[in-house]
């Protein structure tokens, strides 16, 4: 994805997002498909942190098995009255 090579496949919360022909490889419906470059980059760091974790542990990088992932949606933002 930061290569920009893959998209990631949007299945839900498909409004406003763009068709990309790149997304046709994974059967995303409507073709929906996005770079998410940031998100990408905090998993990234994300996994390299586990790595260095482990390896302050004394364990072996390599055997590291993801168990459990999960996103939540943003907190809405504050609603404002102009006057």
């Amino acid at each position: 994805v930061l290569a920009f090579k893959t998209t990631v496949s949007f299945v839900k919360y498909t409004g406003g997002i763009g068709h990309t022909a790149q997304a046709k490889q994974h059967k995303a419906p409507g073709n929906c498909g996005r770079w998410p470059v940031k998100a990408m980059q905090v998993y990234k760091d994300l996994l390299t942190n586990a790595i260095a974790n482990a390896e302050t542990k004394g364990l072996d990088p390599a055997h590291l098995v993801i168990t459990h992932a999960q996103c939540n949606r943003a907190p809405p933002g504050r609603r404002r009255t102009y006057r």
